[in-house]
């Protein structure tokens, strides 16, 4: 769980709280100093105070959401303001709750985006990969492999529909919620991190480029489109 309050006695109040209930917490920077942690983090609900320290709270919030991608967000108030919760709301956050001196109800509100996220999530399997969308694990060959949370993304979007190509297009609108080319070569950067970690130290790589095409991962060694 990523966990974000900008002030720091109260992110560590919070942090100890969700930690004594058994989750994980991994307390974050703010998005203001970059977001390479949280991007290259693993999380499965993402708790923040978007209030305090954003002149804009409901750009924060979405920019929270894009970067939670798919993953549950839960804004936290420090007061009781109808208008914030509209904000956080309407911003993207699955729930939001006011936590001064109400921690049972953030950590319940907390296991309850969680269950409802897991129990839509499943598992992903081609070939000798095995993915469980619930943990974020992967594993190849039995061997477990450590990805970030874009690398999985994507691995998990190929892994939908193996043997198949995707485009970049495809990967840019289910990874990155981007429904046009941002100029960038955030694909192409991603899925070399991707394939290094994929297939380094096995004997055939399941991870191809489709020229022209996309991208694709293959179940067994010559399956699916030639390159």
């Amino acid at each position: 769980m990523a966990l974000y309050h900008p002030l720091r006695e109260r992110a560590a109040t919070l942090g100890a709280a969700l930690e004594a209930a058994g989750h994980a917490v991994r307390s974050m920077p703010s998005p203001a100093n970059g977001l390479r942690p949280w991007l290259d983090g693993c999380f499965d609900l993402l708790l923040i105070n978007p209030f305090l320290d954003w002149q804009d709270p409901f750009a924060f919030v979405r920019l929270m959401a894009a970067v939670a991608a798919r993953r549950p967000v839960l804004a936290v108030s420090d007061r009781d303001s109808l208008e914030e919760r509209m904000i956080a709301l309407h911003g993207g956050a699955d729930d939001v709750v006011t936590w001064t001196d109400n921690l049972p109800e953030v950590l319940a509100r907390a296991a309850g985006l969680l269950r409802r996220s897991r129990l839509a999530a499943g598992q992903l399997g081609a070939g000798e990969l095995r993915i469980d969308l619930i943990d974020r694990r992967v594993e190849r060959a039995g061997r477990p492999i450590r990805l970030p949370l874009r690398e999985f993304d994507l691995l998990a979007n190929l892994a939908r529909v193996p043997d198949r190509p995707l485009s970049r297009a495809a990967l840019l609108k289910a990874v990155w919620r981007l429904d046009f080319d941002p100029g960038t070569n955030r694909v192409e950067v991603h899925m070399s991190r991707l394939r290094a970690r994929l297939d380094r130290g096995f004997a055939w790589p399941m991870l191809h480029t489709i020229k022209g095409v996309g991208y694709a991962l293959r179940s067994h060694p010559g399956a699916g489109a030639p390159e």
